[in-house]
């Protein structure tokens, strides 16, 4: 029995519409390792959702003369909308602002409370002068005080990687408006973060297969940990349930310390809509189940040390010991899994520096698998990638079109003219043998690569498959074998079985080609399932209406295996699976994003 894989993919925040950097590093990747687990035979459960809180939300809603629910609920609806177009296969994609959340939060942070993990403390907030509005440690910027770099946040250095606080930054300023922040004495909650040391020491060394600059980074943060802030005076929030606190209209937990949690809690949502209340457990108390947690690298501080900290203090097993809370002892992520950047001329993807190509925008011009295909070949997976339109146009044309959608329709197009069928093959030749094997055998290969999130080698030895079939084809010449049709159904039943090998292999990255694909070679019913955007009422807070990305995957028929192609399955002629780009769009880059010259 293969073991349960939760992939916990990082929370968009909803204050406006995702940016292609965006789904570069939490989107795409982590939907082609669930795909490819569920394809293996994996129970899979993909979840995430919606951040809604913190200022930022606030900040927005002032801009667009919302409130702060209105403006969540907009933003919620267009991500979810956008992450359905592009086909990611969330079992359940949620929000923060659900009372189940509430719930889970509360919960977890009062097991954390009673076992000793959280302290009250009093430090220099953050203000705005002019609004009397808390300022988030991120939508502060200033020099590190450490290595000097100019751009440092409030809450770390993206430089050296310190964690801060927003008073240690040299000249800092408010993102928001450049104001200089005014600092002022406040009572707040925080995670013991150095209580838990020893306990994440072990942990991190126990991760060796990491990528090596996910773990490095987090073991030279050990040293360094400081106790962090879970609370923040703004009325926008979970509140915190201890007296003195629960009645504070102003007092309410930090938006990141409420967001980690939601892997937890859309996992609990999602059982509860399941009809088992606790299927959850499945993924999170099995000693057998893996965790893989997709993000940016921004986030990595989070995912590897904050959020194994927050587990190890609801499950009783930090440095000053304890008993479980509600939730029993819950795994720790068995894998981060970090992308790079994704840049534009050089710079990161930035909405507030107009750096920017949004999703809607992409999918409405290009359709969804056209991106899904350059993040997987071309993306940042271990190092920063700059985005032109010049790489993409080529990798679309001269791959895509040209490789894959080539091989799709030259292979179908001779059969279906020779027959209308797929054919019963005759005797094969060592060329014949040496194809399909090459096909059968990747099937091992490209699996190795996705379970270990190689998305770039996975996907190039797939490409590899379809240019030997190409090539095969090409050399076999069918098209002259008008004298010799039993040689002739022999090379065309070969190279449909490699297309048809192929567009599993593929099936992970081009989940909506791979459909198509399955339809021209004569399939019935779904092949690769898509999400679906529904609203439905809160399973906590009566009358109120939430939107959720979930789908039916267990029907689909997609399954990691090389299976034979029936002789005599009916094939219609083919029409062409990929439209190329205009060449001159790399020169100039579409109406909505033009190239700055």
């Amino acid at each position: 029995m293969n073991s349960p894989v939760l992939t916990a993919v990082a929370w968009p925040y909803a204050n406006g519409p995702r940016h292609i950097g965006h789904v570069s590093g939490f989107g795409v990747p982590s939907d082609v390792f669930s795909r490819y687990m569920r394809m293996s035979g994996h129970r899979v459960l993909m979840v995430s959702g919606t951040d809604e809180h913190g200022t930022p939300i606030l900040v927005q809603a002032d801009n667009e003369g919302r409130t702060a629910r209105e403006t969540a609920d907009k933003y919620t609806r267009q991500i979810g909308t956008d992450l359905a177009g592009l086909g990611l296969s969330y079992d359940l994609f949620t929000r923060t602002t659900t009372g189940n959340h509430y719930r889970v939060v509360q919960d977890l942070f009062g097991a954390m409370w009673r076992n000793g993990y959280v302290v009250s403390r009093t430090q220099l907030g953050a203000i705005s002068p002019s609004t009397g509005r808390t300022l988030p440690d991120r939508y502060i910027e200033g020099t590190c005080p450490i290595c000097g770099y100019d751009g440092a946040r409030g809450d770390q250095c993206d430089n050296c990687g310190n964690q801060l606080d927003p008073a240690d930054l040299i000249n800092p300023k408010s993102r928001i408006n450049g104001e200089i922040p005014e600092f002022i004495e406040t009572e707040h909650l925080f995670v013991d973060l150095p209580a838990f040391t020893e306990s994440l020491g072990g942990y991190l060394a126990s991760r060796t297969d990491w990528r090596p600059n996910v773990l490095k980074f987090s073991q030279n943060l050990l040293d360094d940990l400081k106790p962090r802030a879970i609370t923040r005076d703004l009325d926008w929030g979970v509140p915190v349930p201890l007296d003195g606190w629960r009645d504070q209209p102003m007092k309410r937990f930090y938006v990141w310390f409420d967001a980690v949690i939601g892997y937890l809690s859309a996992s609990v949502e999602w059982a509860r809509r399941s009809g088992d209340d606790d299927a959850w457990q499945e993924f999170w108390l099995n000693p057998e189940a893996q965790g893989y947690y997709f993000m940016g690298k921004d986030n990595i501080v989070f995912h590897s040390l904050i959020w194994p900290s927050l587990l190890l203090g609801q499950n009783g097993a930090g440095d000053k010991g304890g008993t479980p809370g509600p939730f029993g002892t819950l795994n720790l992520p068995t894998e981060v899994v970090s992308s790079e950047f994704l840049k534009m001329s050089g710079s990161k993807f930035s909405t507030s520096r107009g750096t920017v190509i949004y999703v809607h925008e992409f999918l409405d011009e290009f359709g969804p698998d056209a991106l899904r295909y350059f993040i997987s070949v071309a993306g940042p997976e271990t190092q920063d990638t700059d985005f032109t339109w010049d790489e993409f146009v080529r990798r679309i044309n001269f791959e895509l079109a040209n490789e894959w959608g080539n091989l799709v329709n030259r292979a179908i197009s001779m059969a279906h003219k020779n027959g209308g069928a797929v054919p019963s093959p005759g005797l094969p030749t060592a060329a014949d043998e040496q194809l399909k094997s090459l096909s059968r055998n990747a099937f091992d290969v490209v699996g190795g690569h996705l379970r270990r999130s190689r998305f770039k080698a996975a996907i190039g030895e797939a490409m590899r498959v379809v240019g030997a079939a190409n090539k095969y084809i090409s050399e076999q010449e069918p098209w002259k074998l008008k004298d010799d049709p039993a040689r002739r159904d022999t090379v065309l039943h070969t190279a449909l079985q490699v297309v048809q090998d192929a567009n599993t292999l593929l099936t992970p990255f081009l989940p909506h080609a791979a459909q198509k694909v399955h339809e021209l070679l004569g399939g019935k019913e779904v092949w690769a399932a898509q999400p679906e955007l529904r609203e439905v009422e809160d399973l906590d807070v009566p009358g109120r209406i939430n939107p959720i990305l979930t789908g039916d995957y267990a029907a689909e028929q997609a399954r990691w295996e090389s299976i034979p192609i029936e002789a005599g399955r009916p094939l219609d002629k083919p029409t062409p699976l990929f439209a190329k780009l205009d060449p001159k769009l790399g020169e100039t880059g579409p109406e909505w994003a033009p190239i700055q010259q």
